[in-house]
């Protein structure tokens, strides 16, 4: 044993290491904040963070007091130190430490396996140590598997190292190696400026505490999430506002609210509570903004409660639960210092981990009640904002919209405002949907006005007809609208056709769409209906037909409906399947004969038509005339063929044509008319 091995006796207890363990924190700003807070005790003036990516190590330095080999065994490898008890509630120069109970060093093990220090004091020569994580859980082990009695197991001693760095009067050195579960790159390193930033409160800023990150200083600035906030509310004297340069105003009203941050016991405002906090909580104009970093690792939909300037509960707000929308917006941080207080005869409330508040602590009870009374007064202060901001937002996806509103009046117009302040609240963030859900308001709210003039006809007199002609303008307005809507659903199921180039892909959408938007055949059957029964018959009929003639594996299903004063039977033919007119004649006319018997003996003598909806061609429409020969030999059995892309093309020219001739009946129609254009535009290549 050398003569400094021998002198510098340093160890640790395994006892409260195993209790404990070796991975306090679970992400690495976390862990850096605690390197970071050490510096703070130690009354830093600059600590450095640096990262050699190459060579996959973190070093943090600082220029506080550093330690002689009294401290490191005394207090820097004593876990479980009581910092306060033996320093005193303030530092030298009269801070108030961050540390506790002397663990947050144990940290470091979360992230890495190789823990060296190098430390000098003031007047002395420095020390050097490495703590190896590997060693040390072997140790605890064969302190496991060893007598109670053995004192040799008792101790982890730190590997001594040579003092091989360069520290000017006074400070600490901490490199961090052998990583585990830390992948250091360009990125990664800037994403932990930030996040280290969001760890600290106002310290950041301060002259006499620097943070620098490979060189560059941490600022307030790096949080990089206050541009996200509307609206604002705050506690305390500091001005969070003057970060925040996208706080929106609402005409003479201010989006910044300075509320009282004194609260009693039980949660309630009271300007001489025992408790009190500073900070702010803010509302996003979306909540998609809450999202940040890459997978949306670092979501800022929290509320962050710091103690002593730094995070200690990464957020409270998952606590509650209030059944409306406005919790998904907010992000905020809160500074409630009386959760560590230096009166002894108070129990530390931070868990064992040091990462959450002991959620039974009659402190931490007090604080979320009054952050749960908080969040109602930002619900119900936030929506009436939005509530008057919703015509104008509504407004600003159209000129439109605005000539709508503005064509109402009295009770309309008010109902108006609080429909466009409801759906303003919305979590939607995306604004065509959000333009889609204002003009399905906007005819839904067209159809109860409508109704409430109905109901007036009732008192309909001589002197006030010309009522009747606005009720009917508004009607056929309204309709007007509402077919304009069904014939943009239209459009899509044709789009959605359209841009299926393969076969079966193709087969396989009109067997889901076909009966379902019978309109792709006839436009004149909106309401086409039928009956489960009636249907399983004629598909029993026709299975029993073709049992004899392995004819099924031509088709590819068979509806069955009733539109108008008829019966209608739909074949579904394969694409690569080729026929004959003849065949489908004669397949057809055994069909026919056994289904009318069917509809005669159910007492129904209407029509029966036949639609066969085929992929290819008929064999003998390749002859100049066999088109139509085939289609007067299938008009016998009141049968047609229709071919998939035929029956698409004729629905996009028949809707083609309605948007191109429909006439401006009314200014709702005008509205849809006008928002819809690029959609329509879209459908007719000729406008381009």
């Amino acid at each position: 044993m050398s003569e400094r091995e021998a002198k510098y006796k340093m160890s640790i207890s395994l006892n409260v290491l195993n209790h404990l363990g070796l991975n306090l924190y679970s992400n690495t700003p976390a862990v850096l904040a605690e390197v970071i807070a050490n510096s703070w005790d130690a009354d830093a003036t600059e600590v450095r963070v640096d990262f050699d990516i190459g060579g996959k190590v973190i070093r943090v330095s600082d220029d506080g007091t550093g330690m002689d080999v009294d401290d490191i065994n005394e207090k820097y490898l004593r876990v479980g130190y009581q910092k306060r008890e033996v320093d005193g509630n303030t530092t030298p120069d009269g801070r108030k430490p961050m540390g506790r109970k002397g663990i947050g060093k144990l940290s470091l093990f979360s992230i890495a396996n190789s823990i060296s220090v190098y430390t000098k004091k003031e007047e002395t020569e420095g020390e050097a140590f490495r703590l190896d994580a590997n060693k040390i859980k072997k140790a605890i082990q064969t302190e496991g598997s060893s007598s109670s009695d053995s004192s040799s197991a008792e101790q982890y001693e730190p590997e001594l190292i040579d003092f091989a760095q360069e520290i000017d009067g006074q400070g600490t050195i901490i490199e961090i190696r052998d990583l585990k579960k830390v992948r250091l790159t360009a990125a990664s390193v800037n994403g932990l400026r930030k996040k280290i930033a969001r760890r600290f409160g106002l310290i950041a800023d301060r002259e006499n505490f620097k943070i620098i990150i490979d060189g560059q200083k941490v600022t307030f600035a790096d949080r990089d999430y206050f541009h996200k906030a509307q609206f604002l509310y705050q506690y305390g004297d500091y001005d969070y506002s003057q970060h925040c340069n996208n706080l929106e105003e609402n005409g003479k009203q201010n989006t910044r609210f300075a509320r009282q941050g004194n609260f009693d016991t039980q949660g309630n405002l009271d300007s001489q509570g025992k408790y009190s906090i500073t900070g702010w909580i803010a509302v996003a104009k979306k909540s998609s903004d809450l999202d940040d970093g890459p997978d949306n690792e670092d979501n800022l939909n929290k509320i962050t409660i710091l103690v002593r300037n730094k995070v200690a509960q990464e957020d409270i707000l998952q606590e509650f639960r209030l059944g409306g929308m406005i919790t998904k917006y907010l992000f905020g941080e809160i500074h409630a210092d009386f959760l560590d207080s230096d009166d002894p005869n108070l129990e530390d409330c931070a868990t064992s981990s040091r990462q959450r508040i002991k959620e039974d602590d009659p402190r931490y009870k007090a604080l979320k009640s009054f952050v749960d009374s908080e969040l109602r007064n930002i619900w119900k202060d936030t929506n009436k904002l939005k509530d008057r901001k919703g015509i104008n937002v509504a407004c600003e996806l159209h000129p439109k919209i605005r000539k709508w509103f503005d064509s109402l009046s009295g009770d309309h117009k008010s109902a108006a405002k609080k429909l466009f302040g409801k759906i303003n609240q919305l979590p939607i963030d995306v604004p065509d949907e959000k333009r889609r859900i204002f003009i399905s308001s906007i005819l839904a709210f067209e159809s109860l006005k409508l109704r409430s003039l109905l109901h007036r006809l009732e008192d309909l007199t001589v002197e006030n007809l010309p009522a009747l002609e606005t009720v009917f303008i508004q009607l056929d307005d309204l309709e007007a609208s509402s077919y304009y809507n069904i014939v943009k659903q239209r459009i899509e199921v044709i789009n959605k056709l359209t841009n299926l180039v393969d076969d079966d892909a193709r087969e396989k959408a009109l067997q889901k769409h076909l009966y379902n938007h019978l309109w792709l055949l006839d436009p004149s059957w909106e309401r086409a209906t039928s009956t489960a029964r009636m249907e399983t018959q004629i598909k029993n009929i026709i299975k029993e037909v073709d049992r004899s003639n392995d004819y099924e594996k031509y088709r590819v299903d068979i509806y069955y409906t009733t539109t108008g004063s008829k019966h209608v039977v739909v074949e579904l033919k394969r694409t690569n399947r080729k026929l004959a007119t003849s065949d489908l004649y004669n397949q057809l006319d055994k069909y026919r004969s056994q289904i009318l018997k069917l509809l005669r003996k159910a007492g129904k003598d209407e029509p029966l038509e036949f639609i066969c909806v085929i992929g290819e061609e008929l064999q003998d429409w390749s002859d100049p005339e066999g088109k139509v020969t085939s289609e007067k030999i299938l008009q016998a059995l009141n049968a047609r063929v229709v071919l998939y892309e035929q029956l698409i093309q004729n629905a996009l020219e028949q809707y083609k044509d309605y948007l191109d001739n429909a006439k401006d009946v009314g200014i709702t129609y005008q509205l849809i008319q006008s928002i819809d254009q690029d959609d329509v535009d879209e459908m007719n290549p000729a406008s381009d």
